[in-house]
């Protein structure tokens, strides 16, 4: 009878998906798992219970969050709902304003900000800006064009005429052209602008001249405003060398244009100076409609087929080149805006089954695109929102079914370790903001604005203080007739009912945590028993796993005949009557029976009892039949 020992030292490669069950010769196998479920990876290997949710705010239905950075001590969340815009600082509601969007538009509204402007952008929607004037005053308004970009989208026989050179005049088109959403929109004719104040038919309109125009012959010389009712909105911006960058729209879906230098909103294209604006097409063998536009090492481009490259040092008209560097392409039902890690441009594949890294490499001087979810492929199924925490090196990526793929990303250290964190409800979108990460969560069929909270390891949780004892605490409204978690003075109390809004507890407490439970699980891939000189089917039994934990208050394992508490401190008892201490060091449990099932996992821990859990390291022993 054979025996072997062995430490698992790091789980840095995070949950495997089944198709690597077979590749015990991958160092992915080794320093992976079988299964890592509502738990972080630490960039040095060992694996902590997350932390929990706290309850913020109910919000009136679908939400879109973005982070605003005013200033290194005041950062804000705004929640974008239909027709609303919500401004949070801290846990607290400063501002609540009504907006021109609605739900429908949340999954292709973009982003950017500069200083205290967020500009925000939608193919369907006049460009707003949000801007803050006060820590509650807030406002929402269009922006303000200083010259707008232009482009011909009639035939080249369509000509206009018109009535006069100045004030307020008819056109005349000479086919069929002029639609309802042509009122607000400026035209261009030989080059004098003029804009359309009303519609008579297809092919007359009123207009009021902005620029005196040069005759009122006929002439195919004109053109039109490139954004418009008629024509669409920029989709996409970011700001890149001192210019506002804007990408595709619903007409012009592969085109960028780059505003005059220092003047952002000023799209003159002049006579090609260094400092005037820059307007081109992303022209190839495929549909590049543009899905982001980010400031990097270089300007990149994110299309519906392609990544691309724009260079020029200083950007100028005379300068700029474009490169197409790989060709993965990102989903066209939803804008997933890039997120910058350590140098790295993070972004979601089209198939909607990838997060792709998307790096400069000197040698080649060119970007690849890496496929950081290759071994957990099953983590990652048609993202909808991302997020990067970058105190904790965590990027939380939120799932259309409900769930949340967690990346721990440490470049340097080749730690690309997935994990996946579920609630009672589903996981929406996902924001960070000043190290904070918060969450939209749909539970009971409402929506929640939540967010992490390192004190916390129940969900939609609420805590409370009292200077004595008390048995009733209300204010619970959120979690209605729900079955609820309770941690008091430090210590878990089990489960309890919502009634009437409130929880009672026997005896009281001065200090409460209250929410809902969440369950934890870390099982190990099956043992590569061939390597150790026995045969594949051959009979395995566990004799003993060795668990060093770091500031730990509770951990369930199963070794094969169901979960049992670990001996370091009591977990039989149903009440703890005072907080139970945290624990530094090695807890052994010993093993029962024999396992032919090859895949079946040695140990397995798993539990919902909510205190804090840090697992550094396992060592099994085992025996083995020859």
């Amino acid at each position: 009878m054979a025996g072997g020992r062995s430490t698992k030292t790091s789980f840095t490669a995070g949950e495997l998906g089944d198709h690597l069950l077979g590749r015990g010769d991958l160092r992915a196998y080794e320093n992976g798992a079988r299964r890592l479920r509502n738990v972080f990876i630490q960039p040095t290997g060992g694996v902590t219970r997350r932390p929990g949710l706290r309850h913020v705010a109910m919000l009136p239905g679908a939400a879109k969050l973005i982070g605003f950075e005013f200033s290194t001590e005041q950062t804000y969340l705004l929640a974008l709902t239909h027709g609303r815009l919500q401004v949070f600082m801290g846990d607290a509601e400063v501002a609540s304003l009504a907006a021109p969007w609605t739900a429908a538009m949340l999954d292709q509204i973009a982003w950017t900000q500069s200083a205290d402007t967020l500009l925000l952008l939608h193919p369907d929607m006049q460009p707003q800006r949000i801007t803050r004037t006060g820590h509650s005053a807030w406002s929402i308004a269009p922006w303000t064009w200083v010259a707008r970009p232009f482009y011909r989208f009639a035939p080249p026989g369509v000509a206009l005429t018109p009535s006069a050179t100045t004030g307020s005049i008819t056109l005349t088109s000479n086919t069929a052209f002029f639609v309802a959403g042509h009122v607000g929109t400026q035209l261009r004719v030989s080059g004098r602008r003029l804009v359309v104040t009303s519609i008579t038919s297809a092919t007359i309109a009123t207009a009021a001249v902005i620029d005196e125009l040069a005759g009122s012959d006929a002439t195919t010389d004109w053109d039109e405003a490139a954004f418009s009712g008629v024509h669409g909105w920029p989709a996409t911006a970011c700001f890149h060398q001192d210019r506002l960058v804007l990408g595709g729209s619903r007409d012009l879906p592969n085109r960028l244009w780059l505003s005059r230098s220092g003047d952002l909103f000023n799209f003159d294209l002049g006579t090609g100076l260094d400092d005037q604006a820059i307007e081109f097409g992303l022209l190839s063998d495929q549909v590049n409609a543009i899905r982001a536009v980010f400031s990097g090492r270089h300007l990149q481009v994110f299309t519906s087929g392609a990544e691309w490259m724009v260079t020029g040092d200083p950007m100028t008209p005379a300068s700029i080149q474009l490169h197409r560097q790989t060709r993965i392409g990102s989903p066209v039902t939803r804008i997933i805006q890039p997120v910058d890690v350590d140098g790295s441009t993070i972004f979601i594949g089209r198939t909607g089954q990838a997060v792709h890294e998307y790096a400069y490499t000197d040698v080649q001087q060119a970007y690849q695109a890496n496929d950081l979810a290759l071994v957990a492929r099953h983590l990652v199924e048609t993202p909808v929102a991302m997020a990067y925490d970058q105190q904790r090196r965590l990027l939380h990526v939120v799932m259309k079914e409900g769930w949340i793929a967690t990346l721990t990303l440490y470049r340097a250290e080749q730690v690309t370790a997935w994990t996946r964190q579920d609630t009672a409800g589903a996981f929406r979108t996902i924001a960070e903001v000043d190290g904070a990460v918060w969450c939209v969560v749909e539970r009971d069929g409402g929506m929640r604005l939540e967010r992490f909270d390192d004190t916390f390891q129940v969900d939609a949780a609420l805590d409370g203080a009292s200077g004595v004892e008390r048995a009733s605490w209300s204010g619970l409204q959120h979690l209605y007739d729900r079955e609820v978690q309770v941690v008091a003075d430090g210590a878990p109390r089990g489960t309890a009912r919502i009634v009437a809004n409130a929880v009672t507890l026997e005896p009281g407490a001065r200090t409460v945590q209250i929410g809902l439970g969440y369950s934890h699980v870390i099982e190990p891939l099956p043992p590569q028993v061939a390597s150790a000189g026995g045969a594949p089917d051959a009979p395995m039994r566990l004799v003993r796993v060795t668990f060093r934990l770091l500031r730990s208050a509770a951990l369930t394992a199963d070794l094969g005949r169901g979960l049992q508490a670990v001996p370091f401190r009591r977990m039989d008892t149903p009440l703890l009557d005072a907080a139970p201490p945290e624990f530094t060091g090695d807890v052994a449990m010993r093993g029962l029976g024999w396992k032919r099932d090859t895949l079946a996992p040695l140990w397995r821990i798993e539990g919902n009892i909510p205190l804090p859990l840090s697992l550094l390291s396992v060592t099994t022993e085992t025996r083995m039949t020859a």
